[in-house]
């Protein structure tokens, strides 16, 4: 049987103010309030609020549909903030079980690419935050605008997560198809889910300029070839209402998806049941990172030119990316979360295909270069405030091991703690029932007397 597996990302660009180099060691703080306010209410009254109600709506008539969902740090603070409505319709989708939360970076940067270290502690800490909102320990992670490589996957499962979703690239599948469960090269415990580019830009691009029906886009899935049982739709939630705006009938196709593709034996299902019900055909090799942005499929809309990557190369410098790991000031933390958001190096992007590229405040590349270089020199100044220049890497990563292991220490001793007051009222409980129970005893009446022994009978016969 065929299944389509729905995947959609959350994350905003988190708006930089204008900043002068005079600014410089007097301004620390770099946003654009206003704007970032009116553009995640925007966002979520013209395409969050309706996708999730309509999806919620889709989850409750129990026809079988699923889907999943993976949201950025910073768009989760954002929202929490100032559409706080969202998080709510999300956590009613989560009570349906018909949802899977993934994982993905925490600031929605590049630092799969930048830093291993500083990798890992973000998924750990947006799968944490995962947790607490929606009560599910992700199984499956997401990077960046899928940014994928070998070396990237043998770091996630070296992590324990026991799939990933990746952009089914030509460049890297050649006459592969993208419809079966691939693995990881360099780590085959890793399965991979890979992106349907054209099915997933029919509707994401495409879905307004050539209108098409559930009944048909149905049709294009049940008639791929026999085998290729697994479909993954992959976009961004903005797709729906931004991209194509609801006036093009987008949520009224989605509605009508589920019992269209029920009428031809398909099924939906999350990342982590097509991961357990197939197993991989082969590894996938990548051994340069692929994503899914732009024709190319790679990161030289982040990375193409040198402005870009001097930027790149001072935000991942080893002994930034130590200091941060090992501090503990929450101010910079937050702003190294903001300043590694990957659209920062979008906007300096110089590629032909950029020329109607959204820049946010910016006139160009060049503008977006320098007024984000200006931030982050301040930035750095402040990091490097933090500890001497004469503290090595070694040290720092020193106290940052230390940090972690003393956070590991402390989650097994608040795991010890729940257990124990578990036990400890399932004890008080128990007391509790038995000290009714003496006080009420059962009335006489209700007891049952033992039935005598036919002693004095055996005995009579005995002396006969």
């Amino acid at each position: 049987m065929k299944q389509i597996c729905l995947y959609f990302e959350i994350h905003q660009p988190i708006h930089l103010k204008r900043y002068r180099f005079f600014d410089i060691g007097k301004d620390h703080y770099y946003y654009d309030d206003y704007e970032n306010e009116r553009a995640i209410q925007e966002t979520s009254r013209n395409s969050y609020v309706p996708a999730l109600t309509t999806m919620l709506e889709m989850a409750k008539k129990d026809e079988g549909f699923k889907v999943a969902f993976s949201l950025s740090g910073t768009a989760i603070e954002m929202l929490e903030q100032y559409a706080p409505e969202v998080i709510d319709l999300l956590q009613q989708l989560a009570e349906t079980k018909c949802v899977e939360f993934l994982a993905e970076p925490y600031s929605h940067g590049l630092a799969s690419i930048g830093n291993e270290e500083s990798f890992r502690e973000e998924v750990q800490r947006q799968a944490k935050k995962m947790h607490e909102l929606f009560g599910q320990t992700p199984k499956v992670v997401r990077n960046s605008s899928l940014i994928y490589s070998d070396e990237i996957g043998a770091v996630c499962a070296d992590m324990g997560f026991k799939g990933m979703i990746a952009e089914g690239a030509k460049h890297i599948l050649g006459w592969k198809s993208p419809h079966y469960v691939y693995s990881c090269a360099q780590d085959n415990r890793l399965g991979l889910l890979l992106r349907d580019y054209n099915l997933s830009d029919d509707i994401s691009l495409r879905f307004g300029s050539q209108p098409i029906t559930a009944d048909t886009y149905c049709d294009w899935i049940a008639g791929l070839p026999e085998g290729e049982d697994v479909i993954n739709i992959f976009m961004e939630l903005v797709a729906l209402g931004i991209f194509q705006p609801l006036s093009t009938g987008i949520l009224e196709f989605f509605k009508a998806l589920p019992a269209c593709a029920r009428a031809r034996g398909l099924q939906f299902a999350t990342p982590s049941e097509i991961l357990a019900k197939h197993k991989p055909v082969a590894p996938m090799e990548c051994v340069y990172p692929v994503s899914w942005n732009d024709e190319e499929r790679d990161t030289s809309c982040w990375l193409g030119n040198t402005m870009q990557r001097e930027a790149f190369a001072k935000l991942y410098d080893e002994k930034v990316v130590g200091r941060i790991l090992a501090c503990k000031d929450r101010r910079i933390k937050a702003d190294w979360d903001r300043l590694q958001a990957s659209n920062n190096f979008r906007f300096m992007t110089t590629k032909p295909a950029s020329a109607n590229l959204y820049r946010g405040i910016y006139e160009n590349a060049f503008d977006a270069f320098t007024n984000y270089m200006n931030i982050l020199g301040d930035f750095l100044k402040r990091v490097r405030d933090l500890f001497s220049d004469q503290v090595e890497n070694d040290e720092l990563n020193a106290l940052y091991t230390q940090i972690t292991n003393l956070g590991e220490e402390l989650s097994v001793k608040e795991n010890e703690i729940s257990r124990l007051r578990a036990r400890l009222e399932k004890y008080e409980a128990k007391e509790k029932a038995e000290a009714a129970s003496a006080e009420n005893p059962a009335p006489k009446s209700a007891v049952k007397k033992p039935a005598a022994k036919p002693v004095a009978k055996k005995a009579e016969t005995k002396k006969k």
